[in-house]
């Protein structure tokens, strides 16, 4: 019997997922554990692996798709076995789209589209996909579904009767339409020279004089960074101190322990572990600084999880290294560098997203002094790290030129007030002075 292949559903908050690329093609043999399709949520990219032995009978779907979780993408199963020719109902009670009705999977995912006039056209997956591929315009045909949705076979109709010739997008044609722009006039850079928005902006910018202005939406992990960022600035009030760090013993601490560290782990200790580690060390000793706030609630972590800002392709992820407290350099250095590689990468998992205490931002690679952090909420508090620098200060009554690093700890002052944030700092200022203590 065959066997389905779902859209897997890979954080609470995942409700859609965007397929990226199939690793097999129709026909093609499949083994347990192999790579079958890579998805991105809304938080990673994530290959997913096959759960069935068998021959890869049916895709549904293509790249670019987007996919609710749990509804069914595929089949594997025995050569010539036989599977429906469009995507299974993800529920029971509803008939399919043969019997005049569209399918429960087709309802569940059914999209509006816009058009030139406003209104909103629903269709189902298969509709559109029809449409895609014959360059129908989807808002110029008929529907005979429930509510008038477009259905598979209403485009089907449509392209074997002639009824739409239309090779422009709908968003194109409204903005055509806004600007009083002659599609006549256009050449369309789409598939088949299907005119698309970005033909229609740049005839406007030729019209204006002006050079055409590259637009993207906002989508994707772009989306969820936006989202959460403005959730964070505008529910917490935060406040930012900032220090200046002395890094003199710490520079000392790394020379020492860099060649050890690179033999036993393949790695090079950076300034970045250095400061986990303390930043692990004086947590244990602020509760009111790792602890979280969540639905009104205040929960305090005797573990520190250190969430590590890492700076990936068209945005940011916060991978978190576990229980820091409890590691020394070595295993953060490894750990800090494989985390960073794979966040970078693309090849974390979603648990290595999750649970952290604490997180630290360092632009320290840049020409950045002082920065202002967005706290990772729930998380109550965030620290940035800037360069270090070569600065003249008074040591015991002397000028001396010391190596100096900006940090800023930015709170959410709802739970936490400015002594116990001032307190932190200062001890941690201390200790990445006296780093040494570390190694006791």
């Amino acid at each position: 019997m065959p066997k389905e292949i779902f859209m897997p559903k890979l954080s609470s908050t995942m409700e859609i997922g965007t397929l990226l690329q199939w690793f097999k093609e129709e026909g093609d043999s499949v083994e347990i554990g192999e790579p079958l399709f890579e998805i991105m949520t809304d938080k990673i990219n994530i290959e997913v692996e096959a759960y069935d032995d068998g021959i890869f009978l049916k895709k549904y779907y293509e790249a670019d798709d987007q996919i609710p979780v749990n509804a069914v993408i595929g089949y594997i199963g025995e050569a010539n076995e036989q599977v429906p020719s469009e995507p299974p109902a993800q529920a029971d009670g509803e008939s399919s789209e043969d019997s005049g009705t569209s399918s429960p999977s087709e309802s569940a995912v059914s999209a509006e589209v816009e058009t030139t006039s406003g209104e909103k056209v629903r269709a189902t997956p298969a509709a559109r996909k029809t449409a895609k591929d014959h360059h129908v315009a989807i808002h110029e045909v008929t529907g005979t579904g429930p509510k008038g949705r477009v259905q598979k076979r209403d485009v089907e109709a449509a392209v074997h009767s002639g009824e739409t010739d239309q090779r422009v997008s709908p968003l194109a044609e409204k903005v055509a339409a806004r600007e009083g722009i002659d599609l006549a006039n256009v050449t369309g850079s789409g598939a088949h020279g299907k005119i698309m928005k970005s033909d229609v902006t740049a005839a406007t910018a030729q019209t204006a004089g002006t050079a055409p202005v590259k637009t993207q939406k906002l989508a994707g992990m772009r989306k969820v960074i936006a989202d959460r960022m403005s959730q964070s600035a505008f529910t917490a009030p935060h406040v930012t101190l900032t220090s200046e760090i002395d890094m003199t013993k710490a520079k000392e601490v790394r020379k020492q322990l860099l060649p050890a560290i690179e033999k036993e782990t393949g790695y090079r200790l950076s300034f970045t572990e250095i400061i986990i580690h303390a930043v692990s060390n004086v947590l244990t000793r602020h509760p009111h600084i790792n602890m979280t706030f969540e639905q009104n609630e205040l929960h305090f972590h005797d573990d520190v999880h250190i969430g590590l800002a890492v700076a990936v392709k068209d945005g940011l992820m916060v991978p978190v290294i576990s229980h820091a407290n409890e590691k020394g350099l070595k295993q953060l250095t490894k750990e800090a560098k494989e985390i960073g590689r794979n966040a970078r990468d693309q090849k974390l998992l979603p648990d290595q997203l999750k649970g952290s205490t604490f997180t630290i931002s360092n632009l320290g690679m840049y020409a950045i002094d002082t920065f202002t952090p967005i706290i990772n909420q729930p998380e109550v508090a965030i620290l940035g790290v800037g360069r270090i620098q070569e600065k003249p200060v008074v040591v015991d009554g002397e000028i001396q030129v010391r190596p100096m690093m900006g940090v800023s700890l930015s709170f959410d002052h709802r739970v936490v007030d400015g002594a116990p944030a001032a307190a932190f700092l200062t001890d941690l200022k201390k200790v990445l002075e006296q780093p040494f203590e570390l190694l006791m």
